[in-house]
């Protein structure tokens, strides 16, 4: 289950890999990525089949990231999930936050059980400072109805 101090722990991290950036630029992934270095954190993207997309930089693996990173966003369909807890526990990287619509309880419990800080169920840009627009609605939204994790 996710605590305001996971969340708070993952966010406070400033270099990150994101793994489901995609070449659509209204994916999803795309949109987390443009939202998060505008403020302020430098990520690493992940994608194993083309090596720049919109003129930034991919990298095939994690294995294969240039920097340390504090912790991975995951924004793939599940079953990729899965794959990508298992080689985040492989380097040991100690966080990931896994995007809604990117879950399966497999990967989460793999997470779990390997010692791996994980954030499931819970959109990042409900949380990564500061909030902005749809995202600040959706979270005071979330507030009044006692969703958001304390």
């Amino acid at each position: 289950m996710n605590s305001k101090a996971l969340i708070e722990d993952f966010v406070s991290q400033r270099t990150l890999a994101l793994v489901g950036m995609s070449r659509d630029p209204k994916k999803f992934g795309n949109m987390i990525y443009k939202e998060l270095t505008q403020k302020g954190y430098h990520l690493l993207p992940v994608h194993a089949q083309v090596k720049s997309i919109g003129g930034v930089t991919c990298y095939p693996s994690l294995a294969q990231l240039q920097e340390t990173v504090g912790g991975v966003i995951i924004v793939v369909p599940p079953a990729q999930t899965e794959k990508v807890v298992r080689e985040v526990a492989q380097i040991g990287i100690p966080r990931v936050w896994i995007q809604q619509g990117a879950e399966s309880q497999d990967a989460i419990q793999f997470c779990q059980q390997n010692g791996i800080k994980v954030v499931y169920g819970e959109c990042i840009m409900m949380f990564a400072e500061p909030i902005k627009s749809f995202h600040k609605f959706h979270r005071f939204i979330w507030k009044l109805i006692g969703k958001i994790p304390a």
